[in-house]
């Protein structure tokens, strides 16, 4: 899952992102508000943990901007301010949720985990590609009901790939989809997770495709 953390507080911040990355969550961070807006119109979050007061665009313009782009991104408000007007306008503008600091940072990651159950609630929960099941809320894959062993980021390729079966995705996209701003890989990294799923999907029947100076796909093994 990949997770914007959007504050400008550096402790604060360099805390949360630790603790997000501790719970497997993909983490880029974001120190102001243009960031911010820039990242969310560029790439695909599962979920938004957004402050209020921020410096070049604030909170609520970056959270409206978001909406209008009528995404189903998941946002929870972490902020110091406290007024009952701020809620409620953090709320109309599409929050799911609205937490005021100081907050437990397990308690933060208890309302992201709930507004992730919730987002995917309307999704299938899980995705076959025979023989293989991919768990979505689980992040596990099983074969013949028993896990399939995939490390985090193999699975997470694997994922990938798997939700665009019969399209091609590039370097650059498996890249965005499995690191984050402070941990990128470079195209080496992939090339090595790409050779150990290859590796693994093979005795299941299952291919990944190499399609030269495109990228990969998923398929079966002929």
């Amino acid at each position: 899952m990949r997770i914007l953390l959007v504050e400008d507080d550096a402790v604060l911040g360099n805390a949360t992102s630790i603790y997000l990355r501790s719970s497997d969550y993909i983490v880029d961070w974001a120190r102001d508000g243009r960031q911010a807006d820039s990242a969310l119109s560029e790439e695909v979050y599962d979920a938004v943990v957004l402050d209020l007061g921020l410096p070049k665009i604030d909170g609520l313009t970056v959270l409206k901007r978001l909406r209008a782009r009528k995404l189903d991104t998941r946002v929870i408000i972490l902020t110091a301010r406290d007024d009952l007007e701020d809620r409620i306008a953090g709320l109309d503008l599409g929050a799911d949720d609205y937490l005021v600091k100081p907050v437990r940072l397990a308690e933060l990651a208890a309302r992201l985990r709930a507004q992730l159950r919730r987002k995917h609630d309307v999704l299938a929960s899980t995705i076959e590609y025979p023989p293989l099941t991919l768990h979505i809320k689980e992040r596990l894959v099983t074969y013949q009901n028993q896990p399939f062993a995939l490390s985090p980021r193999e699975l997470s390729i694997f994922e990938t790939l798997l939700l665009r079966v019969g399209k091609v995705v590039s370097k650059e996209g498996l890249i965005e989809n499995i690191s984050d701003w402070d941990d990128s890989l470079g195209k080496n990294a992939i090339e090595v997770y790409i050779h150990r799923l290859r590796k693994k999907l093979l005795g299941v029947g299952i291919e990944v495709r190499t399609l030269r100076g495109l990228g990969y796909m998923l398929d079966k093994q002929a």
